[in-house]
């Protein structure tokens, strides 16, 4: 990481000339400005201005209607940017440039509790009034294609080159292929402290994964978002194409990104999962954490699923969940425990790619703390193949089934507040709006002749 004083000293030796200032949006993307740096360490490293319309709008950057935060009616003013300090950082793949995060507040200093990244900060004070911390880790799939983005789009996004010829799962030889970009997305990332552990093979041509190294939930978050961002720039500097949708191929394994998470006490940095003596080596208070999760999963999937697109992931035999167990090392479960020790922890497998961090983050952490809470007991541990059992809830299998389910749930509303979740209610139901108006190429092939 840069401090602000190795910031003007990099100034100063003309090093670096430009910061970027960003926040991340509902989409978990990346939105901000580029400042020069001596007008940021004049005027920017206190505070700047955005359009609130950014945060009650839809993925095209269309205005939408129906937000209580903005409007036309209301004017479509301005949110303050603040940076946070602790988040600068060179960027390695932009000469001469460094990066900052912003929280988001209101023209009076008040926190904007709708930007995800207070969302999920409100769930981390209230771990930190117990004196607890949560360590999260992000793994992140994708799929890599031998288009730019341009020739992609040219295309329609249909009949793309996959970098890969066949499943090349843990595979050397077919990965070695990409290696160009995924090395470059490796060694650049660490260079911008985001570090990476191992990269490797997926379960479709041309997918891969990238393992960061687990940190603090809300640095967690920024690297995964960096991360994402940085790796569709350092592809299109590379003149690959990437994707991080949650399912780009009816016939191909979907894209997810594996959320593990613990808690550890912030005063003696010791982790508060494992326990010898107890039960499966679970202390009371992780079969609490993950009761927690088996109780509300329904509640916090829009979370982890945003999309229309999200829900066409959930298939028996994918390697991705469509069955809301705890197991033990199982793939086929939703949650799974896995590691040892320091390690031991609980990998949620139902998010995709597509989800933003700090939302599926925020849920997370809130459905873990209301088990915690009201002491919630854990089930037995499922054993098998969970894609087969039939005692086992369902993942939810659509947008809507997820809307429902989050807008009804008073544990969501509590933790999260109603402001909150009415927010991103109203952005789930313009997604399925958006969605159900449109005709699909799928339609016109089955319907056009034979209807």
């Amino acid at each position: 990481m840069m401090t602000l004083d190795e910031l003007r000293q990099a100034a100063e030796a003309g090093t670096i000339d430009t910061v970027l200032v960003c926040f991340p949006d509902m989409d978990g993307r990346l939105l901000g400005k580029r400042a020069t740096v001596h007008f940021f360490l004049e005027s920017v490293v206190e505070e700047t201005h955005a359009c609130d319309y950014l945060l009650a709008c839809d993925m095209d950057m269309e205005p939408v209607p129906g937000y209580k935060v903005a409007s036309w009616d209301l004017g479509y003013g301005d949110f303050v940017l603040k940076p946070d300090l602790n988040t600068l950082r060179r960027v390695s793949w932009l000469e001469g440039t460094a990066l900052v995060l912003a929280d988001l507040t209101d023209e009076e200093g008040h926190d904007l509790s709708h930007a995800p990244r207070n969302v999920l900060k409100k769930q981390l004070a209230r771990l930190d009034a117990k004196g607890w911390r949560a360590m999260m880790g992000s793994e992140l799939e994708f799929y890599v294609f031998d288009e730019t983005f341009g020739t992609a789009a040219d295309k329609g996004y249909k009949n793309l080159d996959y970098a890969g010829n066949y499943i090349q799962d843990y595979h050397i030889l077919q990965t070695t292929k990409e290696e160009p970009l995924i090395r470059a997305i490796r060694n650049h990332m660490d260079r911008t402290d985001i570090p990476v552990e191992v990269s490797k093979g997926e379960f479709g041509p041309g997918q891969e994964e990238i393992n960061l190294k687990f940190a603090e939930a809300l640095e967690m978050a920024d690297r995964h978002t960096i991360y994402k961002n940085g790796a569709k720039e350092i592809a299109h500097f590379e003149g690959y194409a990437i994707t991080f949708m949650a399912k780009y191929a009816f016939e191909y394994a979907g894209s997810s990104f594996h959320l593990h998470s613990s808690l550890w006490d912030k005063n003696a940095g010791a982790p508060l999962f494992p326990d010898a003596d107890a039960p499966h080596g679970m202390s009371k208070l992780f079969r609490h954490y993950l009761a927690g999760q088996l109780a509300l999963f329904r509640e916090m999937t829009y979370f982890f699923a945003p999309y229309v697109n999200s829900y066409k992931r959930f298939q028996a035999a994918s390697f991705a969940p469509t069955k809301a167990a705890w197991s033990f090392d199982n793939r086929t479960a939703g949650f799974r425990i896995i590691g040892h020790g320091k390690g031991r922890r609980v990998e949620c497998r139902i998010p995709g790619a597509d989800a933003n961090p700090y939302l599926a983050y925020a849920a997370t952490l809130a459905a873990g703390l209301y088990g915690i809470e009201n002491e919630l007991e854990l089930p037995e541990p499922f054993s098998g193949n969970a894609y087969d059992a039939v005692d086992i809830p369902d993942v939810p299998k659509t947008l809507r089934e997820s809307i429902e389910a989050l807008d009804t749930s008073k544990v969501m509303r509590d933790a999260l507040g109603d402001e909150v979740v009415d927010h991103y209610v109203h952005t789930a139901r313009w997604e399925q709006y958006e969605y159900d108006r449109r005709v699909t190429d799928w339609e016109r092939q089955r319907l056009f002749e034979r209807c």
